[in-house]
């Protein structure tokens, strides 16, 4: 995996709130309370893939650390450059 981002937890975070929040308002997806915050992280991973906004991860190396590390990747491109998050 690469070399892990430094705000990492806090731009995943934010990734699944933005991939969510669109989700829900396409009425693509419906969570419930019990939704486990991985099963959130991998919807979000695969509905990005579906949509053809990220690249997926080769079957081979997949994994809960590195769907995060792709989401939080991801969600660096979609910030403005001065994001407090991104210094």
């Amino acid at each position: 995996m690469a070399k892990k981002l430094k705000n990492e937890k806090a731009l995943l975070k934010v990734a699944l709130e933005m991939v969510l929040d669109d989700a829900v308002k396409r009425g693509v997806v419906e969570f419930e309370a019990t939704d486990s915050h991985d099963l959130k992280v991998q919807y979000a991973y695969r509905l990005l893939v579906h949509d053809k906004a990220i690249s997926p991860i080769p079957n081979a190396q997949i994994s809960l650390p590195s769907i995060k590390h792709r989401l939080a990747m991801w969600v660096t491109h979609q910030l403005p450059k001065d994001h407090e998050l991104l210094k």
